[in-house]
């Protein structure tokens, strides 16, 4: 009888610990909102801001074939 119920508490510990590790992983993601975008000579650049770092991000796409995406802050805002 002991061991049973030192089992079901070492269980249950278990599937609390699991459970918390959980919800701190997906708590974890940014938070990232699209400013605006505009293009030119068929390159592109969107603006995006992040709000848990405060920077503001432009991100450009180029031409074909590349088509590479490059990203780099901006401004970090105080």
């Amino acid at each position: 009888m002991l061991k049973t119920a030192g089992l079901l508490l070492v269980a249950a510990i278990a599937a609390y610990a699991f459970h918390a590790f959980a919800q701190l992983r997906t708590d974890v993601r940014p938070v990232v909102t699209p400013v605006g975008s505009s293009s030119s000579n068929g390159t592109s650049v969107a603006w995006f801001y992040d709000t848990t770092e405060r920077t503001v991000f432009a991100c450009r796409i180029g031409q074909a074939p590349a088509d590479t995406v490059d990203c780099k802050a901006k401004a970090t805002l105080q």
